[in-house]
C-alpha cells in the first residue's frame, strides 16, 4: 500500500506542458522567395524537399541526382514539376538558383559545397558536414572566403525542444554539469542502413563514375550507391549517422562550440555479416573542457532509442526524441545519519544536536520538487524549422547557430570516435595543426 501511494503522488507531482510551435516554419509568405536547387535526391533529399514545401519563403527550382529514377522521387516529394538532372553543376550554372541542399553520401560533400560556394550560391549541406577532417576545414575556409551562409543540416538544433532544454540548462537550474550520456539505438533493417537496392539500379541507371570520385575505384556495385553508410569510402557510420545528431544537440544545448581534446573508442561489428565495414555497436567518451560526454549507439537493440542526460549537481536534464524532462535534485542540508554509524549512540546525539542546532528550519527528512516535463505538438517537423532558419539567414546575411565551424566541430567529433575505434587507440585533437594523433 505504501509504494503504491508513493508512486501515485510522484505520477501526480509530475506535470507535462505541451511546447508551442516555433514560428519559423509557418512565418509569413512575404518578400521575394528563396530559390533553393538540391543536389541528391535519396532518402534524406526528398525529406528535405517533403519539408520545405510546408516553408512558404522558399520554391525549389532544381534537382539532381545520379540515379535516374530519383528524378521522379524528387518531382512526387516536392508535389510539383522541377527541372532535374544527373549533372549538379548545371543547377549551378543558373542564375535563378539562390541556394543549394546537399543531401548526397557524406564523401561528396566536399566537392557539391565548394563548388556551389565558387558559383556564389548559399549552402545547406546534410549531416556529418564532412568526411573527413580535412575535408571540414577546407570546407570552412571556403564557405567564410566566399562569405557564404552555411548550414549543417542537423535539424534538432532549430527544434523547439532544444531550445526549451537551452533554456533550463542555461538558468543554471542543474548546477554545476560535468556529466553527459547521450544515446541512438536502433533495431531495424533501416536503422541498420540495409536500403533497398532498385531492380533497375544499373551502370544505366546510376552515374556511377560521378558516384566514385573523390574515392578509391570501385567496380560497379548497387550495394556501395544504395547502402553508402556501410563502408568507408563514402560514409561515417555510427559517428556520422548519429553521434553527429547527439553532440549537435550537445553543443546547442550548452552554448559549448568546440572540439574534444581527446576521444576513446570501444565496440564492435556483432550481428551484422554483410561487409561493411563499421561497427553495429559504437562507445565513445570524450572529453571537453570541464565535461566528460558518453555517446553510445546500438543498432541490434532500440531501447530508450534517443536520449541525452545532463548531470548537474542540482538536477538532471533529460532530452529524448519528443521529450525535455528536467527533475531536481534533494540537495537540502541534512543530517547525514550513515556516517554517524560507527559512532557510539552518546557521539551521534551529540552530533544530531549540534547538526539540528545549525539547521533549525529543515526536516530531517526533504520532499523532492516536482518534476518538469515538455513535449512536442503532434505533427511538429524540427526539419521545416531548421531549413526555414536557413531561408531567413539567406536574406538577413547572418550567420545560423549551425554554421559551418558549428558543423565542423560536430563533425570532427564523429572523426575522433572512428578513428580511435579504427586504430584501437585513444584520439588525441590538435587543435594547433587541426589534426588526430593517436
Amino acid at each position: 500500500m505504501r509504494l503504491g501511494a508513493a508512486a501515485a503522488a510522484v505520477a501526480a507531482a509530475a506535470k507535462t506542458t505541451l511546447l508551442e510551435p516555433a514560428i519559423m516554419a509557418a512565418q509569413t509568405d512575404t518578400g521575394p522567395k528563396i530559390r533553393f536547387a538540391i543536389v541528391g535526391t535519396g532518402i534524406r533529399g526528398c525529406d528535405l524537399l517533403r519539408a520545405a514545401r510546408t516553408v512558404p519563403t522558399g520554391v525549389c527550382v532544381g534537382a539532381a541526382d545520379l540515379y535516374t529514377s530519383r528524378h521522379q522521387s524528387a518531382q512526387e516529394a516536392w508535389g510539383g514539376e522541377i527541372p532535374t538532372t544527373s549533372d549538379y553543376r548545371k543547377l549551378l550554372d543558373r542564375k535563378d538558383v539562390d541556394a543549394v541542399l546537399i543531401a548526397t553520401s557524406d564523401h561528396l560533400h566536399k566537392r557539391v559545397t565548394l563548388d556551389a560556394v565558387a558559383a556564389g550560391k548559399d549552402v545547406y549541406c546534410e549531416k556529418p558536414m564532412s568526411h573527413s577532417v580535412e575535408d571540414g576545414f577546407a570546407m570552412v575556409q571556403a564557405v567564410q572566403a566566399g562569405k557564404r551562409i552555411f548550414q549543417a543540416g542537423s535539424q534538432r538544433v532549430s527544434s523547439i525542444l532544444y531550445a526549451k532544454a537551452r533554456e533550463i540548462y542555461q538558468s543554471g537550474r542543474l548546477g554545476e554539469v560535468h556529466s553527459v550520456d547521450a544515446q541512438w539505438n536502433r533495431n531495424t533493417p533501416g536503422g541498420a542502413w540495409m536500403y533497398p537496392v532498385p531492380a533497375d539500379a544499373s551502370p544505366e541507371t546510376v552515374d556511377w563514375a560521378s558516384f566514385i570520385q573523390d574515392a578509391p575505384a570501385h567496380a560497379f556495385d548497387p550495394i556501395r550507391f544504395f547502402r553508402w553508410r556501410l563502408f568507408k569510402d563514402y560514409g561515417s557510420g555510427l559517428g556520422g549517422d548519429l553521434f553527429v545528431h547527439l553532440l549537435s544537440g550537445i553543443q546547442v544545448i550548452t552554448g559549448m562550440n568546440t572540439v574534444a581534446s581527446r576521444a576513446y573508442s570501444t565496440g564492435g561489428l556483432y550481428h551484422f555479416k554483410d561487409g561493411r565495414d563499421f561497427p553495429d555497436q559504437l562507445e565513445t567518451v570524450y572529453d571537453f573542457p570541464g565535461l566528460q560526454v558518453h555517446l553510445h549507439c546500438n543498432q541490434n537493440n532500440a531501447d530508450s532509442d534517443e536520449r541525452i542526460s545532463f548531470f548537474g549537481s542540482k538536477g538532471t536534464l533529460v532530452v529524448t526524441g519528443r521529450t525535455v524532462t528536467f527533475t531536481p535534485e534533494d540537495v537540502a542540508p541534512r543530517f547525514e545519519s550513515y556516517g554517524w554509524g560507527g559512532m557510539t549512540h552518546a557521539q551521534r546525539e551529540a552530533g544530531e544536536k549540534e547538526w539540528r542546532a545549525a539547521h533549525p528550519a529543515q526536516p530531517l527528512a526533504v520532499v523532492p520538487n516536482d518534476l518538469e516535463t515538455y513535449a512536442m505538438p503532434q505533427g511538429y517537423n524540427d526539419t521545416a524549422d531548421h531549413i526555414a532558419n536557413f531561408f531567413r539567414a539567406i536574406g538577413t546575411r547572418e550567420h545560423v547557430v549551425e554554421d559551418e565551424v558549428f558543423g565542423n566541430n560536430a563533425a570532427t567529433g564523429c572523426h575522433l570516435a572512428n578513428y580511435s575505434y579504427f586504430h584501437r587507440a585513444v584520439a588525441t585533437w590538435d587543435a594547433e595543426t587541426k589534426t588526430i594523433k593517436g
